[in-house]
């Protein structure tokens, strides 16, 4: 079935829409400042138990990714309204200034209280960076190439989030942890000096007010984008198991960079994501998060019963081309779902179900595992079996909104 936005100028702009491109300087800027970005808080990320460990918070590792997602998930109904308010490009400068300024402050943590609070306020970089960017990409991408616009930015996204690790994890282990930290401090400001030059998109800014602070359930629910937000919250779960677990079981096998989970997973991703997004503008949303669902099961599956690390890395590649396949169709999903004029309020709610997916895999993951290697197979399965979850709510029920862009018509 097709859904289309509804509106007044949906019709009036159809066709103009259609005939944009997307390889525009505005759009490329965007994807190397993602680049950075994601670099930036991703290559600290395999260092951080060990980090946490070291200061006496060994028992509290499910705590790193929720705690930050926790906060990612509360600033969401705020960085939606704002972007729909005050701008997209100050709500990306904000998110991306804070991940610089957290950064700087890791190398002066000794506390457990401390670093989870720390992680606290990092995760306003992630509740606003991606919301006001989601909302760019959304403003400026054709409507029926959507898809493969998401693709094509999730590939510098990816890029990121590969090249992160590796590199975070080579220079605390060549240098020290703290030229890590300050290496991801200068990262995410480098993306904050090519934001702060971008263009607008937003047509009616507004300056902002202190009641642009002010939340309703409005702001914190957008009905229209349900769909897809149960279904990337069920595909999330596993993600935040990983992302808790992947550097014990690096160590578990003998892998001497924690990161190389991360990297392979992520490369895994790169290529996929274009395909996944034009197959999606053509075949629909719903054909594409069949297959992708699938890879992240399978991905669980092998990689929760990993006893080699090349079976540990196959893992990782699946889940790299389950991930690729999701995260673009669902994202622009979200795009074709949501009012044009609350396109920021969209974008948050699917986000806010993006936390909650990753901070609830990462704290059950944790409190499962309990530092005990053998139910490391216990908890994958049950990730898995979270994912199939979404399979099935997208087939039975997801359908009912799908969007096939390339049978749309005014």
């Amino acid at each position: 079935m097709n859904y289309l936005p509804e509106g007044s100028t949906f019709t009036r702009r159809f066709f103009s829409m259609t005939q944009q491109k997307i390889y525009t300087w505005q759009f490329m800027l965007l994807c190397f400042s993602s680049l950075l970005f994601f670099s930036s808080f991703n290559m600290i990320i395999p260092e951080l138990p060990a980090f946490l460990t070291s200061i006496g918070g060994g028992d509290y590792k499910g705590l790193i990714i929720s705690v930050f997602t926790l906060t990612a998930g509360l600033s969401r109904p705020f960085s939606g309204k704002l972007a729909d308010k005050v701008g997209r490009v100050p709500v990306m400068v904000f998110g991306a200034t804070v991940s610089g300024l957290a950064a700087l402050v890791y190398p002066h943590v000794t506390v457990v209280w401390a670093f989870l609070l720390l992680r606290f306020f990092h995760g306003f970089s992630t509740g606003f960076k991606p919301t006001g960017t989601a909302a760019y990409v959304g403003d400026i991408a054709p409507l029926l190439k959507r898809g493969e616009a998401m693709g094509i930015f999730g590939l510098f996204g990816s890029m990121g989030m590969a090249i992160g690790p590796a590199i975070g994890s080579f220079i605390a282990s060549a240098a020290s942890l703290n030229t890590m930290f300050y290496t991801s401090s200068l990262m995410a400001l480098l993306s904050v000096v090519i934001l702060a030059g971008m263009r607008e998109t937003l047509v009616n800014r507004e300056k902002f007010r202190p009641d642009h602070l002010k939340i309703n359930w409005a702001d914190v629910y957008e009905p229209r984008v349900l769909y897809p937000s149960v279904t990337l919250l069920l595909t999330m779960l596993p993600f935040g198991a990983v992302l808790t677990l992947a550097p014990d079981f690096s160590d578990y096998l003998g892998m001497g960079n924690r990161g190389l989970y991360f990297t392979t997973f992520t490369i895994a991703s790169l290529g996929i994501r274009f395909i996944a997004g034009k197959a999606s503008d053509k075949y629909g949303r719903v054909a594409v998060l069949r297959f992708s669902i699938f890879f992240l099961v399978a991905a669980m599956i092998t990689t929760g019963f990993s006893t080699s690390v090349w079976q540990f890395l196959a893992g990782a590649v699946l889940f790299g081309i389950g991930t690729g396949m999701n995260s673009p169709t669902i994202y622009a999903w979200t795009i074709d779902l949501s009012d044009e004029h609350h396109r920021g309020r969209g974008i948050a709610t699917m986000y806010i179900a993006l936390e909650v997916g990753i901070g609830l895999g990462a704290l059950l993951a944790g409190w499962l595992y309990g530092n005990h290697f053998s139910h490391m197979p216990y908890v994958f399965s049950f990730v898995a079996f979270v994912a199939f979850l979404g399979w099935v709510f997208v087939e039975l029920i997801g359908k009912k909104k799908d969007v096939i862009p390339s049978q749309l018509r005014p």
